[in-house]
C-alpha cells in the first residue's frame, strides 16, 4: 500500500508538471491522485499507534520511547538528508542560501517562507509526518487514563479529536506571506487518527464492527466515492488556488474516509481470516513496498531530469511519456536509496540495539524491511513502516 501510495504522489506531480490536470474531467482525477498522501499518514497513524492500543488493553508492555525515537529517526532522517544535499547542490533553480539549507535539512519547510523548493516540495508532508512522530507520545499519555476498563472510550476520544481537527482551518491565524497553518499537522491529524482508529479497532474484539469496516467490497465502494467526490469543487478548486476552509475541511474528511476504506480490510479482515492478498503479496508490489520511501524522496528531482535529458517542455503535454520516463527512473534510484542509505542504517541501528540492550517490544518500528519471515499482508505494510 506504501508503495501505491508512493506511485500516485508521483502521477499527480507528473500530471501537473505536463499540464494533463489541466484536461477537462479526468484532469481533475489526476490531480486528485494527491489524496495518496492520506494513506500514508494512515499507514503512520497505525504502525505507530497500534502498540499503545494493544497496551491500554493489558494485551503487550507499553513500547519503548528510546526505541521510538530511535528508530523513527533512523527511518527517516539519513536517506531524506541525502536527497536533499544532493538536490541543493546539483539541482539548478532548487534555491540557495542557508535558510533554503537549514529549513529542508530540519524539516521546518511548512514553517519558513519560500523554502519549499524545485525537487523537494512534496517533502511537505514529510515536515507533517515528523510533526506527527513528535506528538505521538503526548497523544499516548493523554489517552493514558482510558485504559483497561475504560479502554472503550479510546475510540470516542479519537474520534471527537478528529472532528474537532477539521475546524483548523477556520482559525484564523496570522502566518508569514507564502505560510499556511492548514499545511500544520493539526489540519491533517484526521488523516492519522484514521489509522490509529484501525488501531484500537483491530486491538478489541469488536467483530461487528471489523466485520463490516474487513469487507472488501464495501470499503473498495466507501473508498472511490470518496476518492471521486475528492476531485470536485467539494474538495477544493481546479489547480494550485488555495481552497476556502470548508473545501478544505471536506478535502481532509474524504481523506480520512479513503485512507480507513483502504486500509480496513487489510487490518481487520487479515486479524479474523488470515486472508491473502495476492496482488499485495507478490513479489514486485513487497520490492515497490520496501522502495516506496526511496520513490517518494526522490521523484522529484527525477522528474526534473527528465524534461531536459528528454528535450520536453514542462506543461507541454507528454504525460505518459513523462510517467513512463519517471517511474522506470525513480525505481532503481529508489532501490538504490534502499541498499545504499536505508538498509545499512536499520541494520546498523539494530546491531546498536541489541549491543546497548534497549528493551521493550519494538512497537515504534514494527518488523524490519526485507525480514526472514513469510510475507503477509501484514508483513508487507510493516516493510514500508
Amino acid at each position: 500500500m506504501r508503495g501505491f501510495a508512493a506511485l500516485g504522489v508521483l502521477l499527480t506531480h507528473v500530471a501537473f508538471q505536463t499540464g494533463a490536470t489541466a484536461t477537462p474531467v479526468i484532469g481533475r482525477v489526476w490531480e486528485r491522485f494527491d489524496m495518496a498522501v492520506a494513506v500514508f499518514f494512515a499507514l503512520s497513524g497505525f504502525l505507530l499507534w497500534r502498540g499503545h492500543a494493544l497496551a491500554a488493553r493489558r494485551l503487550s508492555a507499553p513500547p519503548s520511547l528510546s526505541r521510538y525515537w530511535i528508530n523513527r529517526a533512523a527511518r527517516i532522517l539519513p536517506a531524506y538528508w541525502v536527497v536533499v544535499c544532493i538536490v541543493l547542490a546539483l539541482l539548478p533553480g532548487a534555491g540557495s542560501g542557508w535558510r533554503v539549507w537549514a529549513a529542508n535539512l530540519s524539516l521546518v519547510q511548512v514553517f519558513v517562507p519560500l523554502t519549499l523548493t524545485n525537487g523537494l516540495t512534496q517533502m511537505w508532508s514529510l515536515s507533517v509526518e515528523v510533526a506527527f512522530y513528535i506528538a505521538l507520545p503526548v497523544l499516548a499519555v493523554a489517552l493514558l487514563y482510558l485504559r483497561d476498563g475504560r479502554a472503550r472510550w479510546r475510540i470516542p476520544a479519537l474520534m471527537g479529536l478528529a472532528a474537532a481537527s477539521l475546524g483548523w482551518a477556520f482559525i484564523p491565524i496570522p502566518t508569514p506571506d507564502a505560510i499556511h497553518s492548514d499545511n500544520w499537522l493539526p489540519g491533517y491529524l484526521p488523516w492519522f487518527i484514521a489509522g490509529m482508529l484501525l488501531a484500537e479497532l483491530a486491538a478489541t474484539d469488536a467483530r461487528r464492527i471489523s466485520r463490516i469496516a474487513g469487507n472488501r467490497r464495501y470499503m473498495a465502494a466507501t473508498a472511490v466515492v470518496a476518492f471521486l467526490l475528492s476531485a470536485t469543487d467539494l474538495a477544493g478548486p481546479a489547480g494550485l488556488t488555495h481552497p476556502e476552509p470548508w473545501q478544505f475541511s471536506v478535502k481532509i474528511l474524504l481523506g480520512a474516509i479513503l485512507g480507513f476504506a483502504l486500509l480496513a480490510p487489510l487490518i481487520l479482515n487479515d486479524t479474523e481470516t488470515r486472508r491473502t492478498h495476492r496482488i499485495l503479496e507478490s513479489p514486485l508490489c513487497l520490492a515497490i513496498g520496501r522502495w516506496s520511501y526511496g520513490i517518494f524522496i526522490w521523484h522529484l528531482a527525477v522528474l526534473a531530469a527528465v524534461f531536459p535529458v528528454f528535450g520536453i517542455i514542462p506543461f507541454n503535454g507528454s504525460f505518459v511519456f513523462v510517467l513512463v520516463a519517471t517511474v522506470a527512473l525513480s525505481i532503481p534510484v529508489a532501490s538504490a536509496s534502499y541498499a545504499l542509505v536505508e538498509e545499512p542504517v536499520r541494520r546498523a541501528v539494530k546491531r546498536w540495539e541489541s549491543n546497548r540492550r534497549i528493551g521493550g517490544p519494538n512497537l515504534g518500528s514494527t518488523d524490519a524491511p526485507g525480514s526472514a519471515a513469510t510475507p503477509t499482508a501484514t508483513t508487507a505494510i510493516n516493510a514500508g513502516s
